[in-house]
């Protein structure tokens, strides 16, 4: 199956005219919601990272993480790191596979953006689903707390492990980041992990951290390399 591409470089988008609808600083810098045309875009720090125009490349992420999953596993849970302009939180509540749908977001403009501003067109029927909790928190801190456990983890809170929003978020990418993701994980589970590009040395460090079946699945763009989802089991 193929899927498009979510990122884009905002220098090429010339149709429409955007226009500020909030602007927020917060502890880890300015966020901001912008409108082009009848679409939506995050800018942190600067940095655009994804918009409303496709959102194939989160699906692909949800569905990715499920099929990895090994069979008859009932109601898996998931966590999905980074609540972005909603389409992974949306997919994966519209299905009725997966369990418990934990979402960790440190951003609290992102959030209020969905409980009540213009993206809870995308994540309203999510947000109101039993199985869905907002964390409002780092996921960096998330994965270090012991309590916490997890069937998937579908994280994409930056460009890809080679292109961070913060320079706090490339602990992530570490050994020590990973081996916590590691520990997350229930045996057999997966790990997947959105890329703007692909990244070898990030499949070997999947590698070098104790994980099994690394591969990647490409999502074709209009133009350039293809975006990725990197996918790791943790061995049973």
């Amino acid at each position: 199956m193929t899927y498009g591409g979510r990122r884009r470089d905002p220098g090429a988008i010339t149709i429409e005219t955007a226009h500020t609808l909030d602007r927020r600083e917060g502890p880890y810098g300015e966020v901001v919601l912008r409108g082009r045309g009848e679409d939506f875009e995050i800018i942190a720090n600067g940095c655009f990272l994804m918009d409303t125009s496709d959102g194939r490349s989160e699906r692909l992420l949800v569905d990715a993480a499920l099929d990895a999953l090994p069979g008859g596993l009932t109601g898996p849970s998931l966590l999905i790191g980074g609540l972005g302009v909603g389409f992974s939180l949306a997919h994966a509540a519209a299905g009725p596979r997966w369990g418990a749908i934990t979402v960790v977001e440190r951003e609290q403009a992102i959030i209020d953006w969905h409980l009540e501003g213009p993206l809870s067109r995308i994540s309203g029927p999510a947000l109101a689903d039993p199985r869905t909790v907002i964390l409002r928190t780092d996921l960096i801190a998330h994965i270090r707390d012991p309590a916490a456990s997890y069937d998937a983890l579908c994280l994409d809170i930056d460009n890809g492990p080679d292109w961070t929003v913060t320079e706090d978020n490339g602990g992530l990418y570490t050994p020590d980041g990973l081996s916590a993701c590691m520990d997350r994980i229930k045996p057999g589970g997966i790990l997947a992990v959105w890329s703007a590009r692909p990244s070898p040395a990030f499949e070997d460090a999947l590698r070098n951290a104790g994980f099994s079946g690394v591969r990647t699945e490409e999502i074709q763009v209009a133009r350039g390399v293809p975006d990725v989802v990197h996918l790791a089991v943790r061995p049973a």
